[in-house]
């Protein structure tokens, strides 16, 4: 008994084994099936299961995870003699970048760049992936970000783009760079950050337009200190290009050890395509980052309150025109004006919206303007006037750009009234509020003179062809006007050379000026309903030719819209009768990145450029866009209120294209 007991000791456990089988199955959330199915070293700290494959196939799995640069080895030995498998290129790819950040050895990050580009781009066109196959789109995230990290050599991380030969796990990789790629006009490109390790704040959508090449945003200096800058490009603003690493006969280089590439940094704004081995392929593009990261190193946010409130010179050096990117002739301005106690960085939003949309964003080139909002709204309206009319005489001379010629300004609050001033020839109206005599009778000096007359007797930008209002007070503002804002208007300090100005104005000139005019006034009072700029104002039609466009925000839709406001300013005082289309929006006074609001400016810009293009004998997708785009009804007080969910437009918003 004793020893069939000792042999059922040892067959039962067979026994048990064999009762059970050894493959199976179970049922799972689909969701993780498909998130174990498409995870990848990029996403996750494991491999794909494309690469766990090819190392079971090659009889390495256990050997990768106590010798990782053996297997590498190895594997790479096969593939430069000729013997792996197309799927052994891939997973050379990933299993470096794997290695790459568990060791911090850029040597690896520079060989999965180049190990994804052979995969991605194969000496026999045949063996080229097909589009729908998922390790395409791994691959090229591994060549992306190869690059981003295999030259991150700089301090704190930078990209470092330059001709050098740099160390690989099998040999070197040769890199060609011409210094020239650096030079973007009279600016040269400094401080390369990779977009991809940025995370941005704040802004509610991010774009990223798939292709090749890794993302960079670069701050700029000047080419002569000396000249400094002298375009109207912002000197903290982060140009957007795109760092690609081209290669020719990797496959016949591998075996020696040594690679030759050249790097290039191409400019999406530019071209948003690239050829690469003998095919056109989408470069990689991530704007929104580069704009966030633009925005959180600039001035602007500290210009809001201190703008409205400090005391300045005549023309200070933050009024001005500003540009995100270089300026490109046949690229259509639309000039941003923000409004009081606000900067440029609040049209972030709509920006990022429509500079990402393709029907849009590679037509036109976004100019902001800067003021200080605590002014007279003349006086910042003749800064503005002067602003655009220095651009076009400095951006084009020869008077050889048409597109340049066809502004779109849109402005927010007060800068709506700024908008509107660009667009009207005023004649005598706004001087009569000053005095009954003749502007010539009145004593002042040569500069005082050039001034008032800049102020009182508004003529148009003949380049502004299209106007757009936001939240505009064109009957004032009803907060304006209110007891606390006149005491907080008590301490704006206008600019000296303006409070100079009133006071030797009034003095040399007594017996000619009117009894109510006692100066120049801050734009909370100019704001102020019945006050007699913006009373005459109103009353100014736009000049002929001139196409204009009123977006109303109410904060309450139920209201009716005789009684309905943002919280800032009254609908009955934003309303125009004689605008194109007027759209309302559920919002607060800040409507600028309100979803309806960018819609409809997009809408708007669309109908612009085509008829821009219609004007230049031209065909393209804005010109299709425009035409499918739904009316935008105009409204009177008196018209019965809609329903909320109709309140905006009677179709789908459009969406950005790509």
């Amino acid at each position: 008994m004793s020893g069939a007991r000792g042999v059922l000791a040892i067959v039962f456990p067979f026994f048990l084994v064999a009762c059970g089988a050894p493959i199976g199955v179970k049922r799972m959330d689909p969701t993780e099936v498909q998130r174990h199915l498409t995870q990848s070293v990029l996403s996750t700290d494991d491999l794909s299961t494309t690469t766990r494959n090819a190392l079971f196939q090659n009889d390495a799995v256990e050997r990768f995870r106590s010798d990782p640069e053996g297997v590498i080895a190895e594997m790479h030995e096969r593939v430069a003699s000729g013997q792996a498998r197309r799927n052994d290129i891939f997973a050379l790819a990933e299993l470096c970048f794997y290695h790459a950040e568990h060791t911090n050895d850029l040597a690896y990050d520079r060989a999965a760049a180049v190990y994804a580009f052979l995969f991605l781009f194969p000496e026999d066109p045949e063996d080229a992936p097909d589009m729908l196959d998922a390790r395409a789109r791994i691959a090229a995230d591994l060549y992306n970000r190869g690059i981003a990290r295999g030259f991150a050599t700089g301090p704190g991380g930078e990209f470092v783009p330059q001709q050098a030969t740099y160390a690989m796990p099998f040999g070197e990789l040769v890199v060609y760079f011409d210094q020239k790629e650096l030079q973007r006009g009279q600016r040269r490109l400094i401080k390369f950050v990779p977009v991809s390790e940025l995370e941005v704040e704040g802004l509610a959508t991010r774009y990223r337009w798939s292709g090749l090449g890794a993302p960079l945003a670069a701050s700029t200096e000047p080419l002569d200190p000396k000249k400094g800058y002298d375009d109207f490009v912002e000197p903290w603003a982060k140009v957007s290009v795109t760092a690609v690493l081209e290669m020719n006969d990797v496959e016949e280089q591998l075996p020696s050890g040594r690679v030759q590439s050249r790097l290039t940094l191409e400019e999406p704004i530019v071209s948003d395509t690239i050829e690469l081995g003998g095919k056109e392929v989408s470069l990689e593009t991530e704007n929104t980052a580069a704009l966030a990261y633009t925005l959180a190193e600039s001035p602007v946010w500290a210009r809001e309150i201190g703008g409205f409130l400090q005391r300045v010179g005549a023309i200070q050096k933050g009024t001005e025109l500003a540009a995100l990117t270089p300026f490109r002739p046949g690229r259509i301005p639309v000039v941003l004006v923000h409004g009081t106690a606000s900067s440029p960085g609040r049209w972030a939003q709509m920006i990022n919206e429509l500079s990402n949309d393709r029907r849009v964003g590679p037509r036109v080139q976004f100019w902001l303007f800067m003021y200080d909002t605590g002014n007279p709204i003349g006086y910042s309206a003749m800064l503005l006037r002067r602003a655009l009319e220095r651009a076009v005489e400095r951006l084009d001379p020869e008077g050889k750009d048409p597109a340049l010629r066809d502004m779109v300004v849109i402005g927010h609050s007060q800068g709506g009234l700024l908008t509107k001033l660009t667009a009207v020839d005023s004649g005598d109206l706004f001087w009569k509020n000053v005095s009954d005599s003749p502007f010539e009778s009145f004593e002042m000096s040569d500069e005082q003179r050039k001034l008032v007359q800049g102020v009182a007797f508004v003529k148009r930008v003949p380049e502004v062809k299209r106007v757009v209002y936001l939240s505009t007070p064109h009957r004032g503002s009803y907060i304006a006007g209110s007891w606390l804002a006149h005491q907080a208007a008590r301490f704006i300090e206008m600019p000296v050379s303006l409070t100079r100005l009133s006071t030797d104005f009034l003095l040399r000139n007594q017996g000619k000026v009117n009894a109510q005019f006692t100066g120049m006034n801050s734009s909370v009072l100019g704001m102020t309903p019945g006050n007699p700029m913006i009373e005459t104002l109103i009353k100014i039609p736009l000049v002929p030719g001139v196409e204009s466009h009123s977006i109303i925000a109410v904060d309450d839709p139920d209201d009716p819209l005789d009684e309905a406001d943002d919280g800032v300013v009254e609908y009955t005082s934003a309303h125009l009768d004689d605008v194109e289309s007027e759209l309302i929006v559920v919002s607060g006074h800040s409507c600028q990145d309100n979803p309806n609001a960018i819609n409809e400016v997009r809408r708007i810009l669309l109908e612009h450029i085509a008829e821009y293009d219609a004007s230049q004998g031209i065909t393209s997708e804005a010109t299709a866009a425009a035409a499918s785009a739904s009316p935008v009804k105009k409204r009177t007080p008196a018209e019965p209120k809609r329903p909320p969910e109709t309140s905006a437009r009677m179709s789908p918003p459009a969406s950005p294209a790509k």
